[in-house]
């Protein structure tokens, strides 16, 4: 792949060397972007191995901060600020959160196969190595974990981690049975069985040794919390005036809901009854799913959304089991870097027939046929896979092929929903938009739990109240969504983008575009995925698309 470059040499080579020390430290990133040769890697976690990938990027920091501004056009300007953000993300969990200390989603969470099983980028033949490479370097890791991890922990972040857990297991038995195509199956088990066991191990001694002693705190704090806004997303706002925004944002959706209501002469709550017992069987939950998948691509095409390169395709699968923790929905998308193949896994996590009777009706009440659509709309189109389709095409650098803003990339998705409802989607039916509405007021409250929870000593009991409250969960999923801001504060990042995107619309739309959505889609998505600070100032000098 031919990527820009720029008069200056020196600037180019620090562009690969920020780039290759990012992949030493998350390979699987890497891998996940579609650079094979980063295949069946595990990162070394040790304090030696961290200390020796912190000199490093403290020296990469100083020689980007070397070169002269005035020697670079402004669109690698832009990407100078970009990879010294690939540098000092990390740099902030290694340091000021010492993450590798707190936390050990960062070591089970490492050992994903999902890319060797998922992807048909070659023979399962070639995808079985890897496959056994990781699993060799299992049980080295979780003992860097068990080093590492000193303690007393955060509570929410043993209870996900020994979930997580628990999944592996079966996943790795899955790559078992995956290589069984091969006739390479006994190769996996050799080395599954000792990391099965090294998992075993580890989780024992989480629960055993760490769950006793531990602890509620887990905020960053108002410092960290501002820190980690800039880190990841360019942005040096107060984050006050983000609270107010996404404030501003739950009213707006609420009144919009209460104005629905009133129109169809019931109450809210009402509404939500009949937007919930609208589901499907568990047998229809995957096929309805695909038949979104194509109703929403025509959506696209008919309204001239955003362009669709001709090779799309998507497919949907079950979760694998390993995922469905985390996981209802969710997008498998071709990397930036991936040749072989455009296709997208559209991942739905199914009824698990162990539950009981009750336990499958609130799964499918969750997923009913509104919510399911919407949900089509956020991962696949005009959401998440069109994306990433775009994002393969665009022909910027090498640091905007690798930056993932996480506020970009589920800021669009989020987008997406509200614009397909704002052209008519679903419009024979008002539960599209209440359904809509009700993942905006969930986003919403996010971002204010986040920061509550985060920067002003909110409690997770506080937190599960405005979820039930604002966003009409009921009280296990609202519990789930506040454990969840403890450990993943950065769940502002739907409603963040969203809003950042609609600010840009208003700006540049008529002006810069005379008007033309497709146009400005398009050109939007052509930037890649950067960090949410840095839209306004990448649209000011664009050409549209």
């Amino acid at each position: 792949m031919s990527l820009p470059t720029s008069p200056v040499p020196e600037f180019d080579s620090i562009e690969r060397e920020v780039v290759d020390h990012l992949f030493v430290l998350y390979p699987s990133y890497a891998v996940g972007l579609g650079l094979h040769a980063y295949d069946g890697r595990l990162p070394d976690l040790s304090p030696s191995g961290t200390d020796r990938w912190i000199r490093g990027a403290d020296d990469l920091l100083a020689r980007l901060a070397a070169v002269s501004p005035g020697s670079l056009s402004p669109d690698r300007k832009a990407d100078g600020f970009l990879l010294s953000l690939l540098l000092e993300s990390p740099l902030f969990d290694l340091r000021m959160v010492s993450d590798l200390e707190r936390n050990p989603m960062n070591y089970l969470g490492a050992v994903s196969l999902t890319a060797y099983l998922s992807r048909d980028y070659a023979p399962v033949e070639q995808r079985v190595g890897p496959i056994v490479r990781t699993l060799e370097q299992v049980p080295r890791l979780l003992r860097e974990g068990r080093d590492r991890l000193r303690g007393p922990l955060p509570k929410p972040f043993l209870e996900l981690s020994l979930a997580i857990g628990s999944g592996l297991p079966s996943h790795f038995a899955e790559a078992e049975e995956f290589a069984g195509r091969a006739h390479l199956a006994e190769e996996v088990r050799a080395v599954r069985v000792p990391a099965e066991a090294a998992v075993t191990e580890f989780l024992a001694w989480l629960r055993e040794y760490q769950v006793p002693r531990a602890i509620p705190d887990f905020a960053l704090g108002p410092a960290r919390y501002q820190q980690l806004l800039f880190v990841r997303e360019g942005i040096e706002a107060p984050f006050e005036d983000i609270r107010r925004a996404g404030a501003a944002d739950l009213s707006r959706n609420q009144h919009r809901l209460e104005e629905i209501a009133h129109a169809e002469n019931v109450t809210v709550p009402e509404l939500f009854v009949r937007l919930n017992t609208d589901h499907p069987t568990a047998a229809e939950v995957l096929p309805m799913a695909q038949e979104f998948v194509e109703e929403t691509r025509r959506f696209v095409k008919d309204h001239a959304l955003a362009t669709i390169p001709e090779e799309a395709r998507c497919r949907v699968e079950e979760t694998p089991v390993w995922g469905r923790a985390l996981s209802t929905a969710s997008m498998n998308p071709p990397g930036p870097f991936d040749a072989t193949s455009t296709e997208g896994i559209y991942y739905v996590t199914p009824v698990d027939l162990k539950w009981t009777d009750q336990q499958q009706e609130e799964w499918l009440r969750s997923f009913n046929r509104s919510m399911l659509r919407n949900t089509t709309v956020h991962e696949v189109y005009p959401g998440h896979y069109l994306q990433f389709l775009h994002f393969r095409r665009s022909t910027g650098s090498l640091a905007r092929k690798v930056y993932l803003s996480s506020s970009f990339t589920e800021g669009w998705a989020h987008y997406s929903e509200q614009l397909a409802v704002e052209k008519g989607l679903g419009r024979e039916n008002v539960l599209s938009e209440v359904a809509q509405i009700h993942d905006a007021l969930l986003r919403d409250t996010r971002l204010l739990v986040s920061i509550g929870l985060h920067t002003s000593g909110m409690t997770l009991e506080a937190a599960t109240r405005l979820f039930q409250t604002e966003a009409h969960l009921e009280r296990l999923p609202a519990e789930r969504e506040a454990i969840r801001g403890t450990f993943n504060p950065e769940y502002f990042c739907y409603t963040l983008g969203k809003l950042a995107i609609l600010n840009a619309r208003s700006r540049f739309l008529e002006p810069t575009f005379g008007g033309n959505l497709r146009s400005f889609h398009d050109t939007l998505l052509g930037l890649g995925c950067p960090p949410i600070g840095l839209l306004d100032s990448l649209l000011e000098g664009v050409r549209p698309a």
